[in-house]
């Protein structure tokens, strides 16, 4: 028996958006010739990258490839985040050369403009270089002024998740995560964190592979804005910091290493590059307090994709052990609460 057709996954409504796209290309050689290649890594959505022949030229004898990114959103994955939100904000990077162009949007996805540059691996987040330029990036986006409400989301999105989790948890799921728990926890938070925030526009899901980088130029670019919104600046570094535990592409990529959590001295790097991209060198105890800050904030990110993994392993079906990394995240909570408030 032959490998399934990939192009069989792609909807209809988004072929025709293609081939139209693909005819006003006049390079192209066959429009209706789509190649389909699917991209791993991806948790949320199903990404592909759609190839098509060009014809070759007298410069260029040697046949290339034209491409394009295709995002079909998960099935009941709208619970995690507003799908109209993301596409203007989707819109607003673009407009602002920080993202991908948007091409074309049908029913279930979108069309998105493919970056030539490649997504990072999980090794890239510990390199003390591309460490500090995504220090950099990550405060030029925190400072981005994103039009509509500046209200904070992490709190109401935190209650609006338990209360979801609790919808689809089977008795045994509820007992097991202790989801009865939660609506307490996430209070006693937001009063111990919510002392001195700074507020910014955050990605909230700064994993390596929403972050593309250039070779040539060693320009970084962040895309996926899905979970993006108002955030205290600290929950969105402290959320980058546990995503280096994550490497997604291996066979279990569930499967989390805390011992690949930046330690002290490079929390310290990445902070202080972090703070000096607004100027001014910042001095050792603006370090210190922001390290602080970031560490008692990774509470909230354990708990965020806690309850994200919950959820998903009841309404997404994209291969990927959700019950398992919710399991390591809430794990890693109750460690991490002792560790940075002293309490169980």
């Amino acid at each position: 028996m032959g490998s399934p057709d990939k192009s069989a996954r792609i909807p209809d409504d988004a072929r025709k958006i293609l081939v139209r796209m693909a005819a006003e290309w006049r390079d192209i050689v066959d429009p209706q010739a789509l190649q389909v290649v699917p991209l791993k890594g991806a948790m949320t959505n199903e990404v592909y990258q759609i190839k098509w022949i060009r014809n070759s030229s007298h410069e260029d004898p040697l046949p290339r490839s034209k491409k394009v990114l295709v995002r079909i959103y998960g099935h009941g994955v709208d619970v995690f985040f507003d799908r109209e939100n993301e596409i203007r904000t989707f819109e607003f990077m673009s407009k602002q050369g920080q993202g991908p162009r948007l091409l074309g949007r049908f029913a279930n996805g979108r069309v998105e403009e493919f970056i030539h540059a490649r997504t990072l691996s999980s090794a890239d987040l510990r390199d003390p270089e591309i460490s500090a330029i995504i220090a950099s990036k990550m405060k030029e986006f925190h400072d981005l002024d994103m039009p509509g409400s500046k209200k904070i989301v992490l709190w109401d999105r935190l209650r609006k998740w338990v209360t979801e989790a609790k919808r689809v948890s089977s008795p045994p799921e509820a007992k097991e995560f202790r989801l009865g728990d939660l609506e307490a926890e996430i209070s006693a938070l937001e009063k111990k964190l919510h002392t001195n925030d700074r507020i910014g526009f955050c990605h909230n899901d700064l994993q390596y592979g929403n972050i593309m980088m250039d070779e040539e130029t060693r320009s970084i670019t962040i895309i996926d804005y899905e979970y993006a919104s108002y955030n205290p600046i600290s929950f969105d570094i402290a959320n980058h910091f546990c995503e280096m535990a994550a490497d997604y592409h291996t066979e279990t990529p569930h499967v989390l290493d805390y011992n690949k959590y930046p330690n002290l001295q490079e929390r310290d790097r990445f902070l202080r590059v972090y703070l000096a991209a607004s100027g001014k060198q910042p001095s050792d105890s603006e370090v210190k307090q922001l390290n602080q800050e970031v560490e008692k904030y990774t509470l909230a990110s354990h708990l965020v994709w806690g309850l994200w993994g919950l959820i998903s392993a009841h309404v997404n079906d994209i291969d990927f052990d959700y019950v398992e990394y919710a399991r390591q995240r809430f794990r890693a909570y109750w460690v991490k609460k002792r560790e940075v408030l002293g309490d169980s």
